[in-house]
């Protein structure tokens, strides 16, 4: 088997074609949840805090000298990410926690009996006409 076929197969395959769509739909889901959450959510937050920017929030290592940019720590960025992190795992709790309800109440469904062999039911019927003629 030549080696384009055997990408092609690969590539073609339901699960890689639903993980490739998976992620694009995941990182379009990422843009809206930090754009929530620093368009909407941050600025409140700034508010009640006294007119805090979070994304403006950092610690001066080092500052600027010349050519050389300042050194700083931006923690402000990493609270909005965490704050988006957060977000983000949470609907996707929410969204695995109703398939899986899905899931359970499709287990839970009453299903009919698999129907005996037909050499089980001839045997039944033997057994019934035996007992008749005694």
């Amino acid at each position: 088997m030549s080696v384009i076929k055997e990408f092609k197969d690969f590539a073609v395959k339901g699960n890689v074609v639903d993980m490739a769509v998976g992620i694009i739909i995941g990182a379009a889901f990422g843009k809206i949840v930090s754009s929530f959450v620093g368009d909407v959510i941050m600025p409140p937050i700034g508010v009640l805090l006294g007119g805090v920017d979070f994304t403006n929030l950092a610690l001066t290592v080092k500052e600027a000298s010349g050519d050389l940019p300042a050194v700083v720590i931006s923690y402000g960025k990493f609270i909005q990410s965490v704050v988006d992190f957060t977000i983000i795992a949470f609907a996707i709790f929410i969204a695995v926690k109703a398939i899986n309800s899905l899931k359970r109440k499709e287990e839970e469904a009453p299903q009919a009996p698999p129907e005996p062999p037909a050499q089980e039911v001839l045997l039944k019927e033997i057994r019934d006409l035996l007992k008749e003629r005694k």
